[in-house]
């Protein structure tokens, strides 16, 4: 989940990069007044308070906006994240949008400042007041409006930067050049963030040229069972003997043995990327109640299962058309094989799929089109998937 708050003065263009940002990003837009006026069009008990405060020429209290700005939060919980403007306003709400995060399970992931002189400032904005005739913003007015700017954010600056996610941007420039600016600290954010993915799909649904493109992509790890175990025969690892004679006659490695490469796997790659997409495994559920261990063992969990889904007469033509070529695999040998495998594949990874669709974390793909189409899809649903981290 993403959450930002967006400072700038006024004619900084917070306006044109808080809707570049939500469309790029799917965020909901969190405004203080925006809220008020629907809680008081709602006739709500809370916007009534509001209504009179207002009309009789005072300030709404805190007690009334941390309900505002909670109920907004709440209705929209399920989104992608949150764009705040015009909250916080003071110290003590910042201290309110902390609580009300944690409410959420989620935290507050950067505040964006926008930064243009005083000087740039005033001319933009005497410019949009000549664009749109509006006589009552002149220079003293927008003089006035900025100092306040000043006056009143910079306790908010010193509050968050001790919190180590206050970022600066430049401010000057085109539309699309300050948002490059933002959104390259947006990117380097999410690829900081852990990831554990499984990668579901049936023979011959692209599995091994789709992981190796998003481990790249994402600096995630590779974890083939079928590569660890043939590259532990043939290095003639200490498992290799045990390993030789199963998959010599094509059976299944018992999971004992699977475990030990898993683990070594695991051992050898910690820290040098920010999590494992797992390719080939689990294969049943038994496997599936394994690998939660082996993550949890790490301090990590899985992220996201994606399905890539092909249908059954593509993946038979696209098995045979494999077992023309020296990628073949034993079972492409005849249509009788390959129907077989595919069988055998869906009585044994449906409980898996069924499992994990129960904790909300099985995501759909569409598997036909060329690599770079279901690519595209991928790397997409990844992106999403890992926005929504809590």
């Amino acid at each position: 989940m993403l959450n930002f708050i967006l400072f700038g003065p006024p004619g900084a263009g917070k306006g044109t990069q808080s809707e570049m940002l939500m469309s790029r990003y799917n965020l909901n837009y969190i405004s203080t007044g925006e809220a008020l006026r629907k809680e008081i069009k709602a006739r709500s008990q809370l916007g009534m308070k509001a209504k009179k405060i207002i009309e009789s020429g005072g300030l709404v209290d805190d007690e009334i906006i941390v309900q505002i700005i909670g109920n907004a939060l709440q209705a929209d919980a399920r989104s992608e994240g949150f764009l705040f403007d015009g909250f916080p306003r003071t110290y003590v709400q910042a201290y309110i949008l902390d609580g009300l995060f944690t409410r959420l399970q989620t935290t507050l992931t950067r505040i964006f400042i926008l930064e243009v002189p005083d000087d740039e400032c005033v001319s933009r904005l005497l410019q949009r007041a000549k664009e749109q005739n509006r006589s009552d913003d002149n220079e003293v007015v927008i003089k006035r409006r900025l100092q306040e700017y000043h006056q009143k954010t910079l306790p908010l600056l010193e509050f968050y930067e001790s919190d180590g996610i206050l970022t600066r941007i430049n401010g000057k420039g085109t539309a699309v050049e300050v948002f490059d600016r933002i959104n390259k600290h947006i990117t380097d954010e999410l690829n900081r963030k852990p990831a554990n993915i499984i990668l579901f799909g049936y023979p011959g649904a692209g599995r091994a040229t789709q992981a190796m493109r998003l481990a790249r992509d994402f600096n995630l790890q590779v974890v083939s069972t079928g590569e660890l175990l043939h590259e532990e025969v043939k290095e003639k690892g200490p498992l290799s003997g045990k390993i030789e004679p199963y998959l010599s006659k094509g059976l299944l490695v018992p999971d004992e043995l699977v475990i030990r490469l898993i683990e070594k796997k695991l051992k050898s790659t910690d820290g040098t990327g920010r999590g494992y997409i797992f390719k080939g495994y689990p294969r049943t559920l038994v496997q599936a109640y394994i690998l939660d261990g082996l993550l949890k063992k790490q301090g990590a969990a899985i992220s996201c299962v994606i399905n890539l889904k092909v249908p059954l007469l593509e993946l038979i033509r696209r098995l045979d058309a494999r077992s023309h070529t020296t990628a073949k695999m034993p079972y492409d040998s005849s249509a009788a094989t390959i129907v077989a495998r595919l069988e055998e594949h869906e009585q044994r990874t449906e409980p898996v799929l069924e499992y994990y669709h129960q904790q909300n974390q099985v995501i759909e793909v569409e598997g036909t089109g060329s690599d770079e189409a279901v690519y595209e899809r991928l790397r997409n649903t990844l992106l999403k998937s890992i926005r929504n981290l809590r």
